[in-house]
């Protein structure tokens, strides 16, 4: 067994840690905390839109936005992309400095930001050639034990959030 994506490419896991010799999902407490991390994370990026389309197009105008095929990063500070912008991030990743935000949580802030500079790959800058093998034959994956992830604070470390009251202006639709 060798190493796979799941459901998007680009994280990549090892295929005996996620599947049992049948092909089927782990239970979730056979799986290391980071790959659970990020298979949970993963269940919220399929489907999402993709980080540079909305860039250009906005909450107004996810439905002119491209689902997000390809994610790269830690989860929730990863850049999440299309084909069509994959090549915009592998540019900026490889040619324009990015590289240096490598397991950082800057990395998809600064890929934000150089995007919506109006940074873009060069017409024919080369893409990363993938291997998809059977994308949509794949078993579903456990439900986590959520209580299990649950921890109890001391009472002076809680914190009161008042929900009415909460500037959503700045968060990023993931």
């Amino acid at each position: 067994m060798g190493k796979v994506s799941i459901g998007l490419r680009g994280w990549r896991f090892d295929e005996e840690e996620v599947f049992t010799e049948d092909g089927n999902y782990r239970p979730m407490d056979e799986i290391s905390a980071d790959t659970q991390k990020r298979l949970g994370r993963l269940s919220a990026l399929v489907g999402s839109p993709c980080d540079a389309c909305w860039l250009i197009h906005g909450d107004e105008n996810l439905p002119d936005c491209n689902v997000t095929e390809v994610v790269y990063g830690e989860p929730l500070s990863e850049v999440s992309v299309c084909s069509e912008h994959e090549t915009d991030f592998l540019y900026w990743y490889f040619e324009n400095g990015g590289e240096r935000f490598r397991g950082e949580d800057e990395l998809q802030d600064e890929f934000h930001e150089w995007f919506a500079d109006g940074g873009r790959a060069p017409d024919g800058y080369g893409g990363m050639e993938h291997v998809d093998t059977d994308p949509d034959d794949l078993p579903e994956p456990p439900e986590p034990d959520l209580e299990a992830m649950n921890v109890e604070l001391p009472e002076d470390e809680k914190e009161k959030i008042d929900l009415r009251d909460v500037d959503i202006s700045q968060e990023y639709p993931k």
